[in-house]
């Protein structure tokens, strides 16, 4: 196995980044076809949410490997390499194991222990099957990532440290009162009818708010996210559902807002807020204050960090490019909740008298200092096991072929050996012939079982990939039958579908 992740995320790298570096559903396409035309990756997964953007791929060379999946990353996000590079970071076999298994079970989330990123992995790996991308090594990984997260959650309290981007957004706009006496008899806003904006008009049905009012830019989804919350029994609140063109008037009648599009630019600037709420608007009052850009990093040295570490992280650079975080003071009037990256809602907001404003980057900050120890070690626990079970199946599939090679090679030997029997005792009957045949294929099986159970074993441990070269070796197999049984397992056609 020779496992290579790259990737940055918001633990690496600053919003501004990130909102830039987003890859859409024909970006990520073509990042992983392109992959797999330039050597040195044989299969190739992405993995991209609003907050991260991390390129899986089984490689031959770790210096080449990190060289091409840099620039691929580069070329498909539309960061320049010089500019990405501080913000990467690099993950090789174990560690990269390690670093989809904690990601799977919400550990490197910005909110720890959230659920949604379980359905980010499966997303990436049915797109690694339907362009055939995602081979032996990543079928096998990101289904067990699946199963590791899965595990986590229903085995550790990680889901009560940890809730959904939503529920702690309006926790974190309540700011510290109760979210259901917060939020009884509030009109909402839900902008955008994709799986968060969805999400958030549940979550905010269930909270209490009296009404919702869906936007999105094709009516037939907002429509049809109206119904379904409509349906919703036990809930008590009226939804409707309006054209983009009518934010607007909606803005000046809402008390919360939660917006998730996937619009490039503002949905709601500073400026039209303070138009809704009757305010001046007043651009340089406004204006997010300056960002201080992070110390470029010299690619040399970095690539050397990446060679010693198996990991560059940028964490100090990133925490060198932050907002100044501003909220207004005084009773608040309108509260938005950005969950969009890039983001939706100007920052400059937040600034404005009456207005509460809680964007992905603040929620990372105040899920910082959770109290949620206990659980995360119990789930750290997990990880480290399921990666030393990972690595330990790997490498026992890896001496298998080699294994089957040598049985189909002694079965051929029994074969010849009977057939010249036959020819030499012309005159055995087929009960006679039957219980040689059986007898000898006893013989061989009682011969070959120990060693192949025990160089199994043997393989399956740390520093066990030399076993599958010295059984070749010592019986003089053909590389290219054992070549031949990797290929039909790989192509079997059962095998390795989520």
């Amino acid at each position: 196995m020779s496992l290579l992740v790259v990737g940055l995320s918001h633990r690496s790298a600053p919003v501004s980044v990130l909102e830039r570096a987003s890859l859409s559903a024909d970006s990520q396409a073509k990042l992983l076809q392109d992959t797999l035309a330039a050597e040195p990756a044989v299969e190739a997964a992405v993995l991209a949410t609003c907050n991260r953007i991390e390129l899986y791929a089984d490689v031959d060379k770790f210096h080449a490997g990190v060289a091409e999946l840099s620039t691929l990353l580069a070329q498909h996000s539309g960061v320049g390499l010089d500019e990405l590079t501080p913000y990467l970071y690099v993950h090789y076999e174990d560690r990269a194991v390690h670093h989809l298994f904690s990601v799977a079970c919400g550990l490197d989330s910005m909110v720890v222990g959230e659920g949604q990123i379980l359905g980010q992995i499966k997303d990436a790996l049915a797109l690694g099957q339907e362009l055939h991308t995602a081979g032996r090594l990543l079928n096998d990984l990101f289904q067990q990532a699946l199963r590791v997260g899965k595990r986590a959650h229903s085995e550790t309290g990680i889901d009560r440290a940890g809730q959904s981007l939503v529920t702690f957004g309006l926790e974190q706009l309540a700011d510290g009162r109760d979210t259901g006496a917060w939020a009884k008899g509030k009109r909402a806003l839900v902008i955008g009818a994709g799986s968060m904006s969805s999400l958030a008009a549940a979550t905010l049905a269930r909270t209490g708010v009296a009404e919702i009012v869906v936007a999105n830019r094709t009516r037939a989804r907002a429509d049809r996210l109206v119904e379904i919350l409509n349906q919703a029994g036990g809930t008590g609140v009226a939804a409707h559902a309006v054209e983009m063109a009518a934010v607007s008037d909606e803005l000046t009648r809402a008390d919360v807002v939660v917006s998730c599009t996937g619009a490039t630019g503002l949905v709601l600037s500073a400026e039209a807020v303070a138009g809704a709420l009757g305010l001046d608007f007043d651009p340089v009052a406004a204006a997010p204050a300056a960002l201080v850009p992070a110390p470029a990093a010299d690619p040399d040295e970095q690539h050397a960090a990446w060679v010693e570490n198996g990991s560059a992280t940028a964490t100090a650079q990133a925490q060198a490019v932050r907002r100044i975080p501003a909220q207004s003071t005084g009773p608040v009037r309108l509260a938005l909740l950005d969950l969009a990256m890039p983001r939706d809602i100007d920052g400059g907001a937040a600034r404005l008298d009456g207005v509460r404003l809680v964007d992905i980057e603040s929620l990372a900050e105040a899920s910082a200092d959770a109290p949620m120890a206990a659980d995360v070690d119990q789930v750290r626990t997990i990880v480290a096991d399921e990666v030393a079970a990972f690595g330990a199946a790997q490498r026992a599939a890896h001496i298998t072929p080699t294994v089957v090679a040598l049985r189909t090679m002694a079965a051929g030997v029994v074969a010849g050996e009977i057939a010249r029997l036959d020819g030499r005792l012309p005159d055995l009957d087929e009960k006679q012939r039957a219980e040689i045949s059986q007898t000898v294929r006893r013989v061989v099986d009682k011969l070959l079982h120990a060693p192949t159970v025990r160089v199994k074993q043997l393989a399956s441990e740390p520093g066990g990939a030399g076993y599958a070269d010295a059984l070749r070796e010592l019986f003089d197999l053909d590389p290219q039958t054992v070549a031949a049984v990797s290929r039909a397992d790989l192509n079997d056609p059962n095998r390795g579908r989520s």
